[in-house]
């Protein structure tokens, strides 16, 4: 049974869900973060090992993919993953909010409401990424991956501006309100976007269809080589996209003497370069989608190259010092990271459905699983690298300085696999092989 594409009103539809699920992930992983460290004096590395715990939960998103395929609906596990989010958030609330007066039993409570968030955003974030796969036409991906990320930073962007103006006087009170307030919100609107979205399965259901074992299917995906060429490009390319994210304040105001306000707008700086880079990309796939995976390659190598020469320009940067024009160089990262989020984004929406049919859930959530771990690695290396070089060599630019290029090689790396991927094959399955997808041209 052939099922209509979405249209644009209802790929904005979804990207309201990308939006409620990044409002509620900002606040637990940004504001409770600084509420342990700041208002409760708690150690720094009880929320980063919260947040690498949620991180880690989401190894389970082939789990989820693979329920949303064998049901052949998507919008139960989204419905249903974003009230476990949503529970989680409040959860993760009460739990910061009992370390002040009880620690033990506040971590215990935290460590089961971050299990929740990652399992939640696992479950709705990969079934809403392969509803988009299947129900959008080839085309419009590049556009409707760029609509989808661009609303969900707006959703991050208005929930951090929304909630930290109510949250102004703190008070535990206000705290729990804000948080009950932004869950429940996101849970509604993830309920009004959903709806009717899926108003027939995605393909017949056969009464004598054998649902094979996860186990088998996950073997299945591995075995496909552009499955797993693409698993590994993503983790390299996430591994180098994250590894800035917690050291790039600190270098501003440890290198260039920034204050936390102005270290503050230069990652504003950095955003509206990912904004602008989005955007862009968004709107040439619109006007070019006929050019399809071969012309996302392309962006998405470009990115990974203009990623790594800002990030090289940060490594000479730290060298020079204050002289060094900082904000550019900021801008032009966040620019290129911009361009090739979307871009790699765009070329996973168009790769999900290769191979055998009725997998787009499995594939999502096997590279969901290597964007979530890169993400673990990358934040906590970045940050680790930069304390153990400044400990090694005693020279603050010089730590700096290594990271940024290690950074900068790890994104060539990515531009080299993205490049032999060989998205342009065609691909046709082996019936012999449980329907595997041998594409011409890839090798193991």
């Amino acid at each position: 049974m052939k099922t209509a594409h979405l249209s644009w009103l209802g790929i904005i539809r979804l990207g309201l869900v990308q939006s409620a699920l990044g409002a509620i992930v900002v606040l637990t992983t940004s504001t409770l973060n600084r509420v342990m460290v700041v208002e409760f004096a708690l150690p720094a590395m009880l929320p980063a090992g919260l947040v690498a715990w949620h991180y880690a939960i989401q190894l389970s998103r082939p789990r989820w993919g693979y329920g949303s395929d064998m049901g052949h609906r998507r919008t139960p596990w989204i419905i249903g993953g974003m009230g476990v989010l949503a529970l989680g958030g409040v959860l993760a609330t009460d739990a910061t909010l009992l370390m002040s007066s009880a620690p033990v039993l506040g971590v215990v409570l935290g460590v089961l409401a971050f299990t929740m968030i990652g399992a939640g955003v696992g479950a709705s974030g990969t079934s809403l990424l392969a509803l988009l796969a299947t129900r959008t036409a080839p085309a419009r991906r590049p556009a409707a991956a760029a609509t989808t990320w661009i609303m969900m930073i707006v959703g991050i962007v208005i929930t951090a501006a929304v909630s930290g103006a109510l949250l102004d006087p703190f008070s535990p009170q206000r705290l729990a309100f804000v948080a009950t307030g932004v869950a429940g919100a996101a849970f509604l609107v993830t309920l009004l976007a959903v709806w009717g979205v899926e108003r027939e399965p995605e393909r017949a259901i056969e009464p004598a269809e054998e649902k094979p074992p996860f186990s088998v299917v996950l073997r299945e995906i591995w075995a496909e080589p552009l499955a797993r060429r693409f698993t590994i490009f993503v983790f390299i390319s996430m591994l180098a996209y994250s590894a800035q994210d917690l050291i790039l304040e600190p270098f501003a105001g440890l290198r260039f003497g920034l204050t936390p306000g102005q270290s503050t707008q230069l990652s504003g700086v950095q955003h509206g370069g990912v904004l602008l880079g989005m955007v862009l990309v968004g709107a040439l796939g619109a006007r070019f989608g006929d050019m399809r995976r071969a012309w996302m390659q392309q962006w998405t190598i470009a990115g990974c190259i203009g990623s790594a020469i800002a990030l090289c320009a940060l490594a000479v940067a730290s060298a020079v010092g204050p002289s060094w024009p900082l904000a550019p160089t900021v801008f032009l990262l966040g620019f290129a990271n911009g361009v090739f989020a979307v871009s790699a984004i765009g070329s996973m929406m168009g790769l999900a459905g290769e191979g055998r049919g009725g997998r787009e859930g499995v594939r999502m959530g096997v590279w969901g699983a290597a964007q979530a771990i890169a993400f673990a690695c990358g934040g906590f290396a970045g940050a680790a690298g930069v304390d153990a070089l400044r400990a090694l060599l005693g020279d603050v630019p010089s730590a700096f300085l290594i990271v940024f290029a290690v950074e900068a090689m790890l994104f060539v790396c990515a531009a080299v696999l993205a490049a032999r991927l060989n998205l342009s094959a065609g691909a046709a399955p082996d019936k012999r092989t449980s329907g595997r997808d041998m594409l011409q041209g890839a090798t193991s």
